[in-house]
């Protein structure tokens, strides 16, 4: 049995690969670590975006910020320090991967680590409305 999406509408074509996208973000949810977004939009119309995540414990060596195939991939790995004795260990070292997706034309601008907060500025600029004409040949 087929599965039937409203990506598969005869006028949305060349949606596949976002559709893809979408499912895998969606299977990838996981509370860990909590995150915020803000919006703001500028004076010049664009938009741009703040991405708040709690990676308290972790430094910028064990995190890693990178785009890839129109999604934001930001992954944390922290390392047990073997040279220390734990008498109770409430904070894991925990690992994590937090996906975003990214429409066409969006920029990751900025990442900054402060007090246990990882901000990553991202940007839609505005777009030109570009319209061509395209001839008819005949056969």
């Amino acid at each position: 049995m087929s599965r039937v999406s409203m990506f598969s509408a005869p006028f949305l074509l060349g949606f596949d690969a976002f559709e893809e996208r979408v499912d895998r973000l969606a299977r990838a949810a996981d509370g860990y670590p909590p995150y915020n977004i803000e919006r703001r939009t500028d004076e010049d119309g664009s938009e741009s975006f703040l991405i708040s995540i709690a990676v308290a414990g972790f430094s910028a060596d064990d995190l890693e910020v990178l785009t890839e195939d129109n999604q934001l991939v930001v992954r944390g790995r922290q390392k047990d320090d073997e040279a220390r004795q734990y008498l109770h260990r409430g904070i894991a070292a925990r690992q994590f991967q937090r996906q975003f997706l990214l429409a066409e034309g969006m920029l990751v601008k900025d990442a900054m680590l402060r007090n246990g907060m990882l901000v990553i500025a991202v940007v839609r600029p505005i777009a030109e409305k570009i319209a061509r004409r395209i001839d008819i040949r005949s056969a």
